[in-house]
């Protein structure tokens, strides 16, 4: 007895969300339509006996509730602002294409365990093996893979010379 009705139920669901799509569907292309007409379609579709519905019925929909949004795009720095890091390596890279020049770069190890390389800003640095440095996101435009920049005057990385 519990099967038949939960049968009917759903055949019944399935049905009235058919009846709400066609009614919209026509209701829109050319203003008010009459019910009976409507119906007559519901009828008809309903007699079809391999109709797919690839939308979803009301109780699905009902099941599954509001779909969730994407979280955000975390950036170079995984959504901090800044992050601490040790020096791994430094190292001289050449940028892209128009430009010409040596950019120091270090290679770091970040305290979330991920491995990145930064770019040195300024001119001239103090930056050895196991130094402990911090890093923020900004990335270099002519070194293509550099997305994070090094902070000067923090930790082991001394404020840039200034020129006599």
């Amino acid at each position: 007895m519990g099967s038949e009705s939960d049968s009917v139920t759903s055949a019944f669901f399935r049905m009235s969300s058919t009846v709400i799509q066609s009614f919209a569907s026509t209701a829109v292309r050319s203003g008010f339509i009459p019910f009976s007409r409507v119906l007559a379609q519901w009828m008809f579709r309903a007699s079809t006996p391999c109709s797919s519905h690839s939308m979803a019925t009301l109780n699905q929909m009902h099941r599954a509730g509001k779909p969730k949004p994407d979280p955000p795009k975390l950036g170079p720095t995984f959504g901090c602002p800044q992050l601490k890091g040790v020096v791994l390596k430094t190292m001289i890279r050449k940028p892209k294409k128009p430009n010409s020049a040596n950019r120091k770069c270090a290679r770091v190890r970040l305290s979330n365990g991920k491995e990145v390389i930064c770019f040195i800003p300024g001119e001239g640095h103090n930056l050895q093996e196991h130094n402990i440095v911090l890093v923020e996101g900004g990335r270099t435009q002519d070194l293509p893979g550099v997305k994070l920049k090094i902070v000067r005057g923090k930790y082991d990385c001394a404020h840039v010379k200034k020129k006599k």
